[in-house]
């Protein structure tokens, strides 16, 4: 059997030679029927107000040009947040060496261990072939060579140069995709069409970090301890460690406290944050509130990229509940537990399900605290020293719950709230409410 590593780049090929594959809808349609959906509401709005003639015409020329302003920038959006470093290879190669142990180490199987993906849609069918038929090798690290070469790992853009007639990786960095994208297991576990967005749960940040070879085994040991899931994006600024859950990045149009804490007035401010100080990209993030300053580099690769960065996530829709995975009159019934016994509206309000946009909780009134024990409060090592109330759309599709993930199942959610809320909840009410919940 042949066990070659080196994957052709002929033409892609998009179905993936799965039948299964090419009937699920693409998630590059999403940000596409999205923009169009504003797009036909912009038209409606100039077509109501106008007067008629040659000014209704005019007005018509400029909605359509800002449309395609808006379409430009979502696609521009959508290859930054998939395929832009920010120049961030100066920590991922020269300071944490990646590289080395990608090149050396990593091959296809353990990078799915680890909760890496692989976009189907970039594989030419000659590559799907031999992974079907067992000719391309998944415990060789020259496929994974090979697999960055073609652009097809989530969130890892590799350089690769031919050195002594072999495909080599001589630098590495990652993307937003890393983390905030997953793919739809059409073609196998781990491989399939990617889903932009949505928090890779697999992903175990802490284990991939913690394989560089220049980390102390004390670090090495915190970044182990993460587990699945479940990211620090502080412990390298103030030394504490207490992970969070990796969040959704869909369903955030409208929303202005966008993170657990509500740091920042728009994604914008997150993005650079995670850009600079998690990725470590070329710019610069100052934040007085924590004392958080930091520069990478003497050029700035992140500052013009945010607002198309930010015009595509805006796009991204929560999805929907899969068919049949709730019960629809106990979900009707749950809903009126959501407004009335369970308390649960009086901060979970309006389009989102939350009044993060008006106001934020101290941790006293939060259920997510206090941490597991150990853990020091995350609240206290934000900005605002507060917690926002979490969106509920697509709640269905990020467990486990809470900022920490101290909840793994809706029912531990609804559980807890109704211990630490005394709100005497009945059995049938709550598992009515987890079947609202589940609907959202």
């Amino acid at each position: 059997m042949n066990h070659d590593a080196t994957i052709p780049t002929a033409t892609r090929h998009d179905g993936v030679g799965d039948q299964a594959l090419r009937e699920q809808p693409a998630a590059d349609a999403r940000p596409v029927r999205i923009t169009a959906a504003l797009a036909a509401a912009a038209a409606m709005a100039v077509a109501c107000g106008g007067s008629g003639g040659a000014s209704d015409d005019g007005a018509q020329s400029a909605a359509r040009a800002d449309r395609s302003e808006l379409a430009s920038k979502v696609d521009q959006g959508r290859q930054i947040f998939r395929f832009d470093t920010f120049g961030d290879e100066t920590k991922w190669t020269d300071a944490l060496r990646m590289h080395e142990v990608i090149r050396t180490a990593v091959d296809p199987t353990t990078a799915l261990a680890v909760g890496l993906k692989v976009d189907a849609q970039a594989l030419p069918a000659v590559v799907v072939a031999g992974i079907q038929n067992g000719t391309i090798s998944l415990t060789s690290p020259a496929t994974t060579v090979a697999l960055l070469k073609l652009d097809a790992v989530v969130g890892l853009k590799g350089m690769v140069e031919t050195q002594n007639g072999v495909d080599t990786l001589t630098r590495v960095g990652v993307t937003c995709a890393l983390c905030h994208s997953t793919v739809d297991n059409s073609f196998a576990p781990g491989i399939g069409k990617r889903l932009d967005g949505w928090p890779n749960r697999d992903l175990n940040v802490g284990a991939i970090i913690a394989l560089s070879p220049a980390l102390s085994a004390e670090v090495k040991a915190v970044y182990n301890s993460w587990g699945p899931g479940r990211y620090d994006p502080r412990f390298n600024l103030d030394g504490k460690n207490g992970p969070q859950v990796i969040p959704p990045a869909y369903g955030l149009r409208g929303l202005h406290s966008i993170t657990s804490t509500g740091d920042g007035a728009d994604l914008a401010y997150w993005n650079r944050y995670v850009g600079v100080t998690q990725m470590g990209g070329h710019g610069s993030f100052v934040e007085p509130r924590t004392g958080v300053s930091v520069t990478n580099g003497t050029d700035d690769l992140i500052s013009a990229k945010l607002p198309a960065l930010q015009a595509y996530q805006l796009s991204l829709d929560s999805p929907p509940p899969p068919a049949g995975s709730f019960d629809m009159a106990a979900a009707e019934r749950g809903k009126q537990v959501f407004r009335q016994a369970g308390q649960c509206s009086s901060c979970h309000t309006g389009e989102h399900f939350t009044d993060g946009n008006s106001r934020l909780h101290p941790p006293s009134e939060v259920v997510s605290e206090p941490e597991p024990p150990g853990v020091p409060s995350y609240a206290s090592r934000s900005a605002t020293k507060m917690y926002r109330t979490a969106p509920l759309r697509g709640l269905w599709q990020h467990a486990p719950y809470f900022h920490n993930g101290t909840a793994a199942t809706l029912e531990a959610v609804v559980q807890t709230y109704d211990s630490r809320q005394s709100l005497g909840l009945t059995a049938a009410q709550m598992s009515d409410l987890v079947q609202y919940l589940k609907s959202l």
